[in-house]
């Protein structure tokens, strides 16, 4: 498992999605792989939704990674701080809005590349959305040393 907090800033959540590729590489899961890119491209939008919706000053959110091999799967979680009811968003699709146009899909892409995707409350304020990607590679989560 891979357990890191970040700063709730767009160059923390950069660096989550960094970190992330760089554990699955330890994990047997190479760069530039599907899985790899596919639990990237969920990083990326889960740590930038923290950041913009979920932040609360002076406060982190988090990352958590696990590799389960017998479901074939990576399992991606951030969680934020907000103190707001943890609700289940729902994806955007792209409408005639121009105000539409620069972002608020995420949650679509996140649906459309994940196995499965949802919401959980956690200890303490905020919530923890989570999503499992599928492994290519049956073998792959073994840690090289």
């Amino acid at each position: 498992m891979f357990v890191q907090r970040f700063s709730a800033t767009r160059r923390g959540a950069r660096l989550a999605r960094r970190l992330a590729t760089h554990r699955l590489d330890d994990w047997g899961v190479p760069y530039g792989s599907p899985a790899a890119d596919t639990v990237a491209l969920v990083v990326a939008e889960l740590a930038a939704n923290a950041v913009l919706h979920g932040r609360v000053p002076g406060r982190d959110f988090e990352l958590r990674l696990r590799c389960d091999r017998t479901a074939g799967v990576v399992r991606v979680e951030v969680a934020d701080t907000h103190p707001g009811r943890p609700e289940c968003p729902e994806p955007r699709r792209p409408g005639a809005d121009p105000a539409d146009a620069d972002g608020g899909r995420g949650l679509l892409l996140v649906a459309a590349v994940a196995t499965r995707w949802g919401v959980d409350d956690r200890s303490g304020p905020g919530k923890t959305v989570w999503a499992e990607c599928a492994l290519s590679t049956p073998h792959a989560c073994f840690e090289r040393s």
